[in-house]
């Protein structure tokens, strides 16, 4: 069985409500909310509630969960004025690609101009 919630995890605390967050979009399995640190004018995290550490721990069980996240994404995409204009969504996968937070979180990122390659 998969551990649900890590209890040192702050994306855990967040999703289960401890900081007052405000979300974006809520639901059993997901919450979005706006990035502390935003790198563009629009970042937003969408995380699953369950504490799963990076994508490549992720499974085929969890094939469900990532088509909804991207879903949340384009809702929120719509939401906030992006679709039309393009967005980002980056999930980004051990220390190496930049994640700091080991609780797996999609970015969404729009209103500027993006370069290629990235980082």
């Amino acid at each position: 069985m998969r551990q649900t919630i890590n209890t040192d995890c702050i994306f855990c605390k967040i999703a289960a409500g401890e900081f007052g967050t405000e979300f974006l979009y809520e639901s059993p399995e997901i919450v979005a909310f706006r990035d502390i640190h935003p790198k563009a004018p629009t970042h937003i995290l969408i995380i699953p509630r369950r504490h799963i550490p990076k994508v490549s721990d992720l499974t085929e069980e969890d094939e469900k969960l990532i088509g909804r996240m991207i879903t949340v994404a384009n809702i929120l995409a719509e939401q906030e004025g992006l679709r039309e204009r393009g967005f980002r969504l980056i999930f980004n996968c051990g220390r190496e690609s930049g994640q700091e937070v080991f609780h797996l979180h999609l970015h969404l990122l729009g209103g500027r101009l993006f370069n290629w390659p990235p980082g």
